[in-house]
């Protein structure tokens, strides 16, 4: 089933990425709500008239994809359009619901490596941690925090990616092969937002 999806990323870095996401959602684009290429450039815009534009493509839609690229924390934008998209916002009557959130990570020279670390554990399970100093904090707070969550591999202590944080994570190449399997995982989270600790406020 398509959702309503918008995309939240640094324009200077992943743009191209942006692109690649958009055409990978194939007929579901016809949902995507967030900028294209060929969007008008907001740059040089006013700080009220680029909210009112944004809050326009982001209210209607039940999934948020954020880019996570390596300056993705010197963007004036990011951390605001994730705050809004986890708030219910009211308008004429009508009040959004929470959307669901993934990550995902922008492969820079042919690796993630920039952000993510990849260790073998004794029994044989592979974990992968993040450099989340590159994140923000409203990210931070929204992983891991499944209210009833519980061990993926009860010997190494490591939970299920998908299942236990409400933001997931994914590689680019991963989540543009199968973008739709991600979309699911994250909406159907939303509906089912009250199962997490949600951190809906910036610090």
């Amino acid at each position: 089933m398509a959702h309503k999806t918008f995309i939240s990323y640094k324009y200077s870095e992943a743009q191209k990425l942006r692109d690649k996401i958009v055409n990978a959602l194939g007929d579901d684009a016809t949902y995507y709500m967030g900028e294209t290429a060929e969007s008008p450039d907001l740059t040089d815009e006013a700080t009220s008239t680029i909210k009112s534009k944004l809050t326009d493509m982001m209210y209607d839609t039940t999934v948020t994809i954020v880019i996570l690229s390596p300056n993705m924390t010197q963007s004036n934008w990011i951390d605001w359009e994730i705050e809004y998209c986890l708030k219910e916002i009211s308008r004429k009557g009508r009040t959004s619901k929470t959307n669901g959130l993934v990550g995902v990570v922008q492969r820079v020279n042919s690796s993630y490596d920039w952000l993510v670390t990849t260790t073998s554990k004794n029994d044989g399970c592979s974990v992968r941690t993040y450099a989340t100093s590159k994140f923000y904090s409203i990210i931070n707070d929204n992983r891991f925090n499944l209210r009833d969550k519980s061990f993926k591999c009860r010997r190494c202590e490591t939970y299920d990616a998908l299942k236990d944080s409400y933001f997931s994570i994914v590689d680019e190449a991963d989540f543009l092969t199968k973008p739709e399997h991600y979309i699911d995982n994250a909406f159907n989270k939303a509906e089912n937002a009250n199962d997490f600790n949600l951190t809906k406020q910036r610090n």
